[in-house]
């Protein structure tokens, strides 16, 4: 397998940085006949839909995690906490995230705001307990270096809540939940290790480059053999709209065939790559949203732009994945590295407006790291063919692609596609497996750790059946859903009366059956309660059974 060829052409704005790393990827490599152990690399994108990368039926050309998911599994129904905090708790912990202390929103970098992310009970602090551990304090602990670029995003008033005192030896990225791609400054600037960082010139700085560039710095400036762990947590393709010039050239004029064309496309190749059964009927277009034959010429234009800027910031950073493996294949350790790729949720509609909020001036103003995004309307293309968006837990809200790629562990043909649900709480079990790293009971100097529910999905690169959860939950936002087998129920907090899905044949949630098995949907409310009872999951007060 070759990546080669994919990463030619160093931008200028990485230039000083990519020479340091070439000059330090002369040191010490790594390879099978040094250790057993695998190099570990996890993966995240944020608030990127379930179909833009190709190889989940996209357009948007992405051929390094293309040839990931070729030579390595992906999964069909992987699913996270539909948010970006509570989604980074669980990663990191295998915990349900509010047992890790983050139900609602992480801390966010402005001190009044307090009552945002704190609200007074301990799911809902804001920020990760000491009742739980991550996996890079459990691999440092196992002998494996620990690094972690990009966005953190779980707690950072206090050094103790950052990632250099959560188990990582080093760090580049943003603490917060958003920023500028070109100019992180002010409350939401760059840190490096635990320093505040000044802010970069915004005219040759980009996010997405410079988080691989400190990614393949930490890889490749370690002076022994021992394996590493790195955790690269993109801000890509997080609004705002923010992209390289060169870049969004690519794709300006190829989304004016309009949303409803590109989700009919999405959906066959779908079809045809096996995520979804050839029976299945694609959904309907989001209401909220016109038809594109009834959109007018100009607006047509302007929404063009904002996917193609949407469609460059995918690109992207699958360009720079691209660059990380060539390190990896010329240093040796491509075969023995664990490399697990995941988003963080769904499709972001924010701030759900037809065709994107803030004005075009917004787009790519390097002093604006707010909202200005790209609509309904390609969210709704994003999440082709699951109904609904990033924060609400139908499926739309949770699922996300997951591709594990390991060629030293690989048995089974591949590029197959796994159809057994399975969820974020599973990907610490896994990286523990593949360590061989125990996780503990007792850490941070006495405490009781909370034991996790996962389950490790190593066993599918050897084409073994893996275990399944027999129940599913969630809570975020007072969203609320459960499933079991291949039903789902789903409401709001306050509500009394349940939806209910049978996945099998409608994934896309288009009709509701609880009328049909009022007896299945109480025996799945009590279930949700129970869980909600004993996982800390209490909203603004106590998840009581109606």
């Amino acid at each position: 397998m070759q990546f080669k060829g994919f990463t030619s052409g160093i931008p200028a704005s990485m230039i000083p940085l990519s020479l340091a790393i070439l000059s330090a990827s002369t040191g010490c490599k790594r390879t099978t006949a040094n250790t057993n152990r695998p190099d570990i690399i996890v993966i995240m994108a944020d608030d990127m839909g379930f179909s833009d990368l190709g190889c989940y039926g996209g357009e948007i050309p992405t051929p390094n995690l293309d040839r990931l998911a070729a030579s390595g599994i992906r999964f069909s129904q992987f699913y996270n906490t539909a948010r970006s905090c509570p989604t980074r708790a669980t990663l990191l912990t295998g915990l349900n995230a509010h047992m890790a202390g983050i139900g609602q929103m992480a801390e966010d970098p402005y001190p009044d705001r307090n009552d945002r992310w704190d609200w007074g009970v301990d799911g809902y602090r804001g920020y990760l307990n000491r009742n739980c551990v991550t996996f890079a304090e459990v691999l440092k602990s196992s002998g494996y270096h620990t690094y972690m670029t990009g966005k953190w995003h779980v707690g950072m008033h206090g050094d103790e809540k950052r990632p250099l005192n959560r188990g990582f030896e080093k760090y580049y990225g943003i603490l917060s939940g958003a920023a500028s791609y070109f100019y992180p400054d002010g409350l939401r600037h760059l840190t490096y290790l635990n320093d505040s960082q000044p802010a970069p010139d915004s005219t040759t700085y980009y996010t997405t480059d410079a988080f691989t560039d400190y990614a393949i710095k930490f890889i490749t400036e370690q002076k022994d053999t021992n394996p590493f762990v790195l955790y690269l947590a993109y801000n890509a393709p997080h609004w705002p709209l923010h992209a390289k010039p060169e870049d969004i050239k690519k794709f300006v004029g190829k989304y004016m065939a309009g949303w409803d064309e590109i989700r009919k496309q999405r959906f066959q190749r779908q079809i045809e790559i096996g995520l979804f059964d050839s029976e299945l009927e694609l959904s309907a277009r989001d209401n909220r949203v016109r038809p594109w034959v009834e959109v007018d010429s100009l607006q047509k234009v302007r929404s063009d732009y904002r996917m193609a800027v949407y469609a460059a910031q995918v690109y992207c950073m699958d360009y720079n994945i691209g660059r990380l493996l060539e390190v990896l294949e010329d240093r040796g350790n491509l075969d023995n590295t664990l490399i697990i790729f995941l988003s963080d949720n769904g499709a972001c509609a924010e701030s759900y407006d037809e065709f994107g909020s803030k004005d075009d001036s917004f787009i790519n103003r390097a002093t604006f790291g707010g909202a200005v995004s790209y609509g309904i309307g390609w969210a709704n293309v994003s999440n082709t063919p699951l109904f609904e968006y990033k924060v609400k837990s139908f499926e739309g809200g949770i699922s996300a692609p997951l591709i594990i790629h390991w060629p030293a562990r690989m048995k089974v043909t591949d590029g197959v596609i796994d159809h057994t649900p399975v969820q974020l709480i599973d990907i610490m079990p896994t990286i523990l497996d593949a360590a061989g790293a125990k996780y503990p009971e007792i850490f941070h100097n006495g405490n009781d750790i909370f034991p996790i529910e996962g389950h490790s999905v190593i066993g599918s690169l050897s084409g073994k059946k893996i275990k399944g959860h027999e129940w599913m939950f969630w809570e975020h936002s007072g969203f609320c859903a459960v499933r079991h087998e291949d039903l789902k129920a789903y409401k709001k907090l306050e509500d009394t009366v349940w939806q209910l899905y049978n996945l099998a044949n409608d994934r896309m949630e288009s009709h509701d059956i609880s009328g049909d098995y009022p007896e299945i949907v109480r025996e799945m409310s009590s279930k949700w309660y129970d869980w909600a009872n004993s996982h800390r999951v209490l909203p603004k007060g106590a998840a009581e059974k109606p």
